[in-house]
């Protein structure tokens, strides 16, 4: 099973990115769907999540600012992310939970500047 996050980038105070997440191998009945990120010294942390027919929860840092959503039959989430803040600098990890275990991706750089 791989995970693969795209769409990280460099982008100024107030810009947007889009994280794709593509979720490809033998995996099976994904129950929920997120991203984390990881700032340097910092831990990872949770920044949404969206299980099957359910409503998408967030970190109170981004509410109001990312969306995230899912495309089912294509195993691929997303987190659009507008209006960064400098402080939304981090490595963005895309996470599963399915019924065959939990995966991780291998991690986007966003960074903000200010």
């Amino acid at each position: 099973v791989q995970l693969q996050a795209s769409g990280g980038g460099l982008v100024q105070a107030g810009g947007s990115l889009r994280l794709s997440c593509a979720a490809s191998g033998s995996i099976f009945n994904i129950i929920v769907m997120g991203w984390y990120h990881q700032a340097p010294g910092k831990q990872r942390e949770l920044v949404s999540s969206i299980a099957k027919n359910s409503s998408p929860n967030y970190a109170d840092s981004v509410k109001g600012r990312f969306t995230i959503s899912r495309d089912n039959a294509k195993n691929t989430w997303y987190l659009e992310m507008n209006g960064l803040k400098p402080e939304d600098t981090a490595v963005y990890y895309c996470n599963t939970r399915a019924l065959t275990g939990v995966y991780w991706g291998q991690g986007t750089q966003v960074t903000v500047s200010s």
